[in-house]
Parts: structure tokens; C-alpha cells; sequence
């Protein structure tokens, strides 16, 4: 399967977009329901929680040690697009209907390419194998090895940027 799309920001703009997309064979409703339902949430990205899911409100991310990471929700246009704030980056899913199910897009607006920016880009590619499993009702047999996989992909993609990491 093919990576994510690496792209620095256009003119006048600082960063980088990545962009990551699946053809999938079920409808656009189907999956919001995985971007958005706590309980199907869970299955794919455990350390997630949709708090309020409206403009303005909340995802969290369990830090696993008692506290918690509020990330903003910038738009929320049900069965279409779910954006939020990640830090200083931003997450974007844009849903679009095809004859065969929907197309899922998931761009991340990163502001600096870091060392562990490879890693989370290997995290985000194999979230969305599992979700595409999870809807095919297949059973996702190792995340560790895929993401292992994925990651050294990423490091190699972002090297090839040829920017300086921090």
C-alpha cells in the first residue's frame, strides 16, 4: 500500500501537509460512525473520546496517566468533515461519497517536521488499516508489525523532504 502524501506548505505558508486517503466499500455514514462514536472510536484509537461533537467542542486524548489532552473541534460537518486542533497541527477527515462506498481523506497540517513525526505518521496509516479491517468486519492481526513496517516508510519519506528536524 502506498504512504501518505508528504508536501510542503505553499507559498507564503510555513509547514507541511500529509495526506492520506482509502477507497472504502462502505458509506460515508458508516464510517463517521468510527470517527465520531465513542464505542467505535475506541476500536481503532483507543487513547480518543469525542466530548462534544459540535464546533468549538472537544476530543480528548487520555495521556494514560490521569490527565488529559483537549483537542478543539474546527469543523463538524456530519458524514463529511470532522477537523480539529492536534497541538499546534491539525487533523482533517473529509468524507465523499462513491458508487462503491466513500473516499476517505485524512489531512494533517503539521507546522514542524520533528523526530517524532515519522513515528506519528506510521500511527495515523496504520489507524485507518484497522478502521478499513474493522468496517470488511476483518479482525486487524498485528498493529506492531504494520506500524514497524509504516514507520520505517516514513522516516525514509521524510528524510527525503531534506528539512531540518529538531
Amino acid at each position: 500500500m502506498n504512504i501518505a502524501t508528504i508536501q510542503k506548505a505553499g507559498h507564503g505558508q510555513q509547514g507541511y501537509t500529509v495526506t492520506f486517503e482509502r477507497s472504502l466499500k462502505h458509506p460515508a455514514e458508516q464510517v463517521w460512525s468510527f470517527l465520531t462514536e465513542n464505542d467505535k472510536l475506541k476500536q481503532w484509537f483507543p487513547e480518543l473520546s469525542v466530548d462534544e461533537l459540535v464546533e468549538g467542542g472537544a476530543i480528548k486524548f487520555d495521556m494514560g496517566n490521569g490527565s488529559f489532552e483537549e483537542m478543539t473541534l474546527l469543523e463538524v460537518k456530519p458524514y463529511n468533515v470532522l477537523e480539529y486542533t492536534w497541538d499546534q497541527d491539525r487533523v482533517r477527515f473529509e468524507l465523499f461519497p462513491t458508487a462503491e462506498g466513500c473516499r476517505l481523506l485524512l489531512i494533517e497540517k503539521i507546522t514542524r517536521i520533528t523526530d517524532h513525526t515519522p513515528r506519528d505518521l506510521a500511527g495515523w496509516h496504520v489507524c485507518l488499516d484497522v478502521i478499513a479491517a474493522l468496517l470488511a468486519g476483518r479482525y486487524f492481526p498485528s498493529r506492531k508489525a504494520e506500524w514497524e513496517e509504516r514507520y520505517a516508510d516514513y522516516r525514509e519519506a521524510i528524510s527525503a523532504i531534506g528539512d531540518s528536524q529538531e
